[in-house]
């Protein structure tokens, strides 16, 4: 009998998940919003963002040059700054204020100044120096910029040091000019472009960000359809902590695993970027991945009122959380107090361990900390929104039995007036 009860039990339980689950699905078919941040965003940002920066290089830059020196030496390098590929001489100054004017309307992207004494100084023996002034707004054309400049400065130093030396053989010329030689080579990132550093890490973030705005929307729209604003209705099939969140977290495991591997293994392949992962390897880490941020999402699902309020909350953050994740700047240098609050943001873990299986062919015991992290993270959110899914579903009895009290009380009332109507 007791067995009977305990199957019969379980058999109700998973009935009730699965129906919470096609419900959830149904949901997010239905409503505009959720379709299109479930679905329609991951399909076609990452197309667009990719698209965007799929140029890893810019060409011809337009550079003002401020030459108060008029000497030899100064033409010689704008000669040889101008004859590069990434860059292009478009103005030439009389003043670093007539620059910046330029670079304040957009006609160009940055300025070399010159002073008087910049040949004097050369020829004294002296260090000289060439002023670079750089928007910053685009990385890609300061990129250009500097390192034309690098690359001219350090060839002119070569012919300097020659100059004054004391060689007799081409083997002291090098020697001198290159004590070490050697060649570089990029292990990872081949282009050494913009898009194969930062894309892989966006691509990452985009499958937690959308996610937390599908699930706070459809947060947001479950209150505003129940008539006392809760987050769980009042239903026998919402009976259970379990079965509530397996089968909201199952809906959204399903729709997120197809999305994943099209951004992990088709958007890298579409626009030619590095890509070294194996199906196994990439399945590893996206299923603790996806997990984290489901379960992270449905924990802050509490604090969405309305539909609107998970914009605030959501879309403001994407911007440092790939910062904390130490893509665009250097984990080392990123303040403890922000460390550990990275450590609670899925993406932070989900991006690192997905750059180095796709950049550095990377396996899961390589990226053994981030893959426990991720499963650390999996497990502590999950608690959290059973957590989260208990209080509300206590909250939602309780309004219900007070709801059903102030009825009785009501009824009971009208009976005690009829009553004494009738004694009179």
């Amino acid at each position: 009998m007791q067995n009977e009860n305990f199957f019969s039990q379980v058999k109700q339980g998973l009935l009730d998940t699965c129906y919470i689950c096609v419900k959830e699905m149904r949901g997010l078919v239905t409503d505009e919003g959720v379709l299109i941040f479930c679905v329609l965003v991951p399909l076609f940002y990452p197309l667009l963002y990719s698209w965007i920066y799929n140029n890893e290089v810019v060409r011809d830059v337009p550079v003002a040059v401020v030459d108060l020196s008029h000497s030899e030496a100064s033409r010689e390098f704008i000669r040889h700054y101008d004859a590069g590929s990434d860059v292009k001489v478009a103005y030439m100054c009389n003043s670093l204020d007539d620059a910046k004017e330029l670079i304040g309307k957009q006609q160009v992207h940055g300025a070399l100044y010159f002073p008087e004494d910049f040949e004097r100084r050369l020829g004294r023996g002296e260090q000289a120096t060439v002023g670079l002034y750089c928007d910053m707004s685009l990385m890609l054309h300061y990129k250009a910029i500097y390192q034309t400049a690098m690359a001219v400065a350090g060839e002119m130093n070569s012919r300097i040091q020659l100059s004054q030396s004391n060689s007799f053989t081409n083997r002291d010329d090098e020697t001198t000019t290159k004590p070490l030689d050697f060649d570089e080579v990029p292990i990872f990132n081949v282009t050494d472009g913009y898009g194969n550093a930062i894309i892989p890490g966006v691509l990452m973030l985009i499958l937690q960000q959308t996610l937390l705005l599908g699930i706070g929307l459809a947060a947001g729209t479950a209150r505003e359809n129940n008539r006392y604003q809760d987050l769980v209705p009042i239903s026998k099939h919402y009976n259970g902590i379990f079965r509530i969140v397996l089968g909201k977290s199952w809906c959204y495991f399903m729709v997120y695993m197809v999305m994943a591997a099209y951004i992990s293994l088709v958007v890298p392949r579409m626009f030619h970027y590095i890509s070294l992962v194996t199906p196994w390897t990439i399945l590893g880490l996206m299923v603790p991945y996806l997990l984290s941020c489901i379960f992270f999402g449905m924990t802050l699902s509490c604090m969405v009122r309305y539909r609107e309020n998970v914009m605030l909350l959501v879309v403001f953050t994407s911007v440092p959380f790939l910062f904390m994740t130490g893509v665009s700047w250097p984990q080392s240098n990123i303040p403890s107090f922000w460390q550990g609050v990275a450590c609670l943001i899925p993406s932070t873990f989900g991006v690192r361990g997905f750059l180095r299986i796709s950049s550095m062919g990377a396996t899961l015991q390589d990226i053994s900390v981030e893959y426990h992290a991720l499963w650390i993270q999996t497990f502590v959110y999950f608690l959290t929104t059973c957590m989260v899914y208990r209080y509300q579903i206590a909250a939602t009895r309780k309004r219900a039995f007070d709801h059903m009290q102030a009825v009785r009380d009501k009824i009971e009332l009208a009976k005690q007036k009829k009553l004494s109507s009738q004694a009179k």
